[in-house]
Parts: C-alpha cells; sequence; structure tokens
C-alpha cells in the first residue's frame, strides 16, 4: 500500500484525502446485486385489475336481495324483508331459478341478461362466517353471479367507463 507525499518547501508531509474509488466500485457492485436479486424475490402473478373505483348497480326485477347481519352470535338472513334458515334459503333460491328458467322458456333460453343475481347487503360488523354461509349456499342453488352491495364513502362519486 503506497501513501502519497505532498512537497511543501523542505518536508514532506502525508496527503490527509481519502482515496473513494475503492468505496465507489463497491457500492456500485452491489447495486447491480440488488437490482438484480429484487425481481426475483418479489415474484407476483400478472393480473390487470379493473380501473373504476364503483360500479353502479343495475336493479332487475329478478335479483334477489338479501341482507345479512349478526344478533346475538347468530347469523340472521333476510330474503326481501322476511327472515329465513339456511333451507328456506336454499330452497326459495332453487325455486327463484326455477320459475326463470320457466318464464323465458328453458335453460337454453336463459342469458347473462335473463339469469337472475344475488345481491348481498351485510352489515359492517357481521363474521364473515355469516357472510360466507349465505354466499355458498346461493351458489350452491345454482346463482353464478353473487355479489356486495356496499356504501361508498361520502363525498366519492362513481366513475364511468371509457
Amino acid at each position: 500500500m503506497a501513501m502519497g507525499v505532498s512537497q511543501d518547501g523542505d518536508e514532506d508531509v502525508p496527503m490527509s484525502d481519502i482515496n473513494v474509488t475503492p468505496l465507489v466500485d463497491v457500492m456500485l457492485v452491489l447495486l447491480i446485486i440488488f437490482l438484480i436479486a429484487v425481481p426475483v424475490v418479489l415474484q407476483t402473478v400478472p393480473v390487470e385489475l379493473p380501473k373504476v373505483r364503483y360500479e353502479p348497480t343495475t336493479t332487475k326485477p329478478e335479483n334477489v336481495n338479501l341482507s345479512v347481519k349478526a344478533s346475538g352470535g347468530q347469523c340472521e338472513v333476510y330474503w326481501n324483508l322476511t327472515k329465513v334458515d339456511s333451507k328456506e334459503l336454499l330452497d326459495r333460491a332453487v325455486k327463484k331459478l326455477e320459475d326463470q328458467i320457466k318464464a323465458v322458456g328453458g335453460p337454453q333460453n336463459l342469458t347473462e341478461e335473463t339469469m337472475p343475481e344475488a345481491h348481498i347487503r351485510a352489515d359492517i360488523n357481521t363474521p364473515y362466517r355469516c357472510v360466507g354461509g349465505a354466499v355458498f349456499t346461493m351458489q350452491r342453488a345454482g346463482f353464478a353471479r353473487v355479489g356486495f352491495i356496499s356504501e361508498p364513502p361520502a363525498g366519492s362519486g362513481t366513475t364511468t367507463r371509457l
């Protein structure tokens, strides 16, 4: 290792400057290593998320409106304004689908526009098991589209698709 000396007059005085070139080299190598390693660590599935914040719900007469809440540790499900248990919910949902199939003239005439949807409105403090049970029952009955109705925060509007 060599040390530089400056000559001021008659005396040799050591230089007090630090050689930063090795430090910069090490930092650049570390930067390159991290730039290569970070994409390997962050593995995600590429998905395209929707660009709308809220989409207005179109209400059709064939849709089913369910309300779910918990009261005293028990799950309560309401079909419109009538309280139902899980067996009655399944029976009503199956009957609703059968009636809709008859109304359109058979299963071959059932389209996405004529297929009824289940709209679930759940209280914010309702446990997931209550909401999940209602979703499972509606899917078991044959409803292909089960959605959630939410209330947007105050002051936020809906955005439209362009």
